[in-house]
């Protein structure tokens, strides 16, 4: 199918695309890459008669550290995240996410922005932003910015905190610690395939005992899954791997997988339980100085 028709605007400043999302209310929808949206439109299940295209927003593109922050533009593409020499030294977590999302030709312009906007609990980044306890920033009118926590941004399956006259312009990540580590490991039937899960861990180390930790979870709940339970079971011990065992039981018994094409609901709780284990072990070798 080919989508409806709409009227396309492509705004110069982030101030002018806010004002047109202002001015259109709820028929117009941003446009990012446009690899989220698109194919709803193609299918009819999404119908805006507006779409505003901030593509040209170049100064939403950025990668860098500052006042404690990651801090990443909205326009950020994942083959910037995939190739960046700071993520991958330092957000190596990002890195895993960045490589599993579609292809190359997706990934040279789909945008991280796009990705957590659209708010699909099948899509990569939302879990592990969960996991990294980030930080949303949103534009709207008059100047207007709010910063919402990612526990508090997505709401329901295509649902978040965004109004309809604001733009998610920034992520905010706190720097890591000294002896910190993440990972993302996802499942899927095929290169490019929505997982059919995934999971995404962190984890933070002082003296040998773990003092805060992330989990997330992709594809198994109607909005991206915090497994709080598994990671809390983490903090204050050593992370050994009878204390992984629990964590990825918890972490399956919190998942609320529904059964479809890509498996039963009983056998994606099963790859919640091993994805979630891997992830751990593979955290706990970074924050530790492993590869």
């Amino acid at each position: 199918m080919i989508p409806g028709t709409f009227d396309y605007h492509s705004p110069d400043t982030l101030d002018e695309a806010i004002k047109l999302l202002n001015d259109l209310g709820e028929d117009a929808k941003v446009l990012a890459g446009g690899h989220s949206l698109l194919p709803m439109m193609k299918w009819r299940l999404a119908e805006p008669t507006h779409l505003v295209d901030i593509s040209r927003l170049s100064d939403l593109d950025y990668i860098k550290e500052e006042n404690g922050y990651l801090c990443l533009g909205a326009m950020v593409t994942e083959s910037a995240l995939e190739n960046s020499e700071l993520i991958a030294a330092k957000y190596p977590i990002l890195k895993d996410t960045s490589e599993v999302i579609a292809d190359p030709l997706v990934r040279n312009l789909a945008s991280v922005g796009g990705n957590i906007a659209h708010g699909d609990p099948a899509n990569d980044h939302p879990a592990t932003m969960l996991a990294l306890n980030a930080i949303v920033v949103v534009c709207g009118p008059n100047g207007s910015k709010r910063e919402i926590n990612i526990d508090d941004f997505f709401l329901g399956p295509l649902w978040t905190a965004l109004q309809d006259n604001e733009i998610l312009t920034e992520i905010k990540i706190p720097i890591p610690k000294q002896y910190s580590g993440g990972c993302y490991i996802k499942l899927e039937r095929k290169v490019g395939d929505y997982a059919i899960a995934a999971c995404a861990a962190t984890l933070d180390f002082e003296n040998g005992q773990c003092i805060s930790a992330g989990i997330g979870l992709t594809n198994v709940g109607p909005t991206p899954v915090r497994a709080s339970d598994s990671q809390n079971m983490l903090v204050g011990t050593d992370v050994s791997d009878e204390i992984i065992e629990k964590a990825s039981v918890l972490a399956s018994e919190t998942s609320q997988p529904v059964g479809d094409h890509r498996g039963s609901e009983e056998y994606k709780r099963g790859v919640v339980k091993t994805l979630t284990e891997r992830a751990i072990m593979k955290a706990k070798n970074r924050a530790l100085g492993g590869n």
